[in-house]
């Protein structure tokens, strides 16, 4: 119908291309749209709406391919438009995938502790598909392009050896970061113990190191590959934050060990702070050399308020032993003597 002019040709293609295009896209959001707005979830529509680019654009950049093939250009200038055109088209799909997986990445962190993927674990998960993504895009380019990437590939596996080898410390944290950022031992906020004794608020999670901060307002950084193969205690860890204190406190032999419980819950039950569920606890736990040795189990909301708390519960209950003639004793030895050396005759 048009002739021997392959323009009018190569041009009827990328019309009819275009029209298609527009079809697409109707259907698309008239049809799929409403089909997927009487879902409960937001995820389908916001997919819809992502799609609609690449998918018109695909048919543009096919139009304009087969366009260029009807023209019948020069080797080089054919092969050098449809590399330009491949490799728009893999740079969109490429945007699209990226959104895609952030929007999904993003739903199952949404809910909190119920979502499928810890949110905690979100960015590092998201970073590593930019990765990965990325280096599947650079290939489909050079695919795009007819360059071997071989060549390249093996390269970039001798420099990462090398890197490997120059950089083992740095590495050694960076896996210790991921392993702890995946498995959660701890987060943000929680008091943590180390090994070493040191006690302090997580303030930081990277893949290089952690962070602490004191009671004394001194930040300590920690390379997570100490932390990764060394015992950590975490005082907020469990199905709540609430953490347990014990007072110890020995009292004299003879005392009435009734009224010294009785005396003890008080103290705990008084205090504003403690915990009434689960309620304190008065343990009678040795015989000591000097005292009968009691110690006073009670809990606290947070974690950082135990030394206060211990000061201030210990406080309470020496005034309450005071009050009750309850009598706290001292280490004391008896010392028998049994002869007394005879005195020497004074010299005259």
């Amino acid at each position: 119908m048009l002739g021997p002019n392959v323009y009018l040709q190569a041009l009827a293609i990328i019309v009819a291309f275009l029209i298609a295009g527009k079809i697409a896209d109707i259907l698309i959001f008239r049809t799929v749209a409403q089909i997927a707005s009487r879902s409960k979830t937001q995820i389908d529509d916001e997919l819809i709406a992502q799609i609609h680019r690449p998918v018109f654009m695909s048919f543009v950049l096919a139009g304009l391919g087969l366009a260029t093939l009807r023209i019948g250009m020069a080797a080089t200038v054919e092969f050098i438009t449809l590399g330009i055109l491949k490799s728009i088209a893999i740079v969109i799909w490429y945007g699209f995938i990226l959104r895609v997986t952030t929007l999904f990445l993003s739903a199952m962190a949404r809910s909190g502790s119920k979502g499928i993927m810890q949110p905690n674990i979100v960015s590092l998960t998201e970073t590593v598909i930019k990765i990965a993504l990325f280096a599947l895009t650079v290939f489909f380019i050079l695919e795009a392009w007819s360059i071997d990437p071989t060549a390249w590939l093996a390269s970039a596996g001798i420099v990462g050896l090398a890197l490997s080898f120059a950089a083992k410390d740095t590495l050694s944290n960076l896996f210790a970061g991921v392993s702890i950022i995946a498995d959660a031992p701890y987060k943000i906020g929680d008091f943590i113990i180390l090994e070493s004794g040191e006690r302090g608020q997580v303030t930081h999670i990277g893949l290089r190191s952690t962070r602490i901060l004191t009671r004394d307002d001194v930040e300590i950084t920690v390379p997570n590959s100490i932390i990764g193969n060394n015992k950590i205690i975490n005082e907020a860890g469990g199905p709540n934050s609430a953490h347990r204190i014990r007072v110890a406190v020995g009292v004299a032999y003879g005392s009435d060990i009734d009224a010294v419980i009785a005396c003890l819950e008080r103290v705990a039950e008084e205090h504003p702070e403690v915990c009434r569920a689960p309620a304190p606890r008065v343990r009678f736990r040795a015989f000591g050399d000097s005292s009968l040795n009691f110690e006073l189990l009670c809990w606290i909301d947070l974690p950082v308020n135990r030394g206060r708390m211990l000061h201030e519960l210990n406080i309470a209950v020496y005034k309450a032993f005071a009050s009750e003639n309850i009598e706290i004793p001292f280490p004391q030895r008896d010392l028998h003597v049994r002869s007394m050396p005879v005195p020497r005759p004074a010299a005259e």
